[in-house]
């Protein structure tokens, strides 16, 4: 599986090139972003990619040197469960 890391995004895409798995976070100040959006196509549920998009969305952001909002319900889950990751958190 391979999970392809952007400036705002990291995501899979299947062979046909259709993304079926994505975590979004889009700025929304001075280097600030929001993770608005995991989500994961029924295929690939309970395989742990949405773990895996998260823990990569974490670290594209703080290599950016940028500090986030988790307003998706999954995002902020996942801070909860990851307390050593807190550290990007506004």
């Amino acid at each position: 599986m391979n999970i392809i890391k952007d400036k705002n995004i990291v995501y899979i895409k299947n062979e046909e090139g259709k993304m079926i798995a994505y975590c979004t976070f889009p700025p929304i100040g001075e280097g600030l972003v929001m993770i608005d959006h995991t989500v994961v196509d029924p295929s690939l549920r309970g395989q742990g990619v949405a773990g895996k998009l998260m823990a990569l969305a974490y670290e594209s952001i703080k290599e950016q040197g940028l500090r986030v909002r988790p307003v998706c319900s999954y995002a902020v889950g996942w801070f909860d469960k990851n307390p050593d990751k807190k550290d990007i958190l506004e």
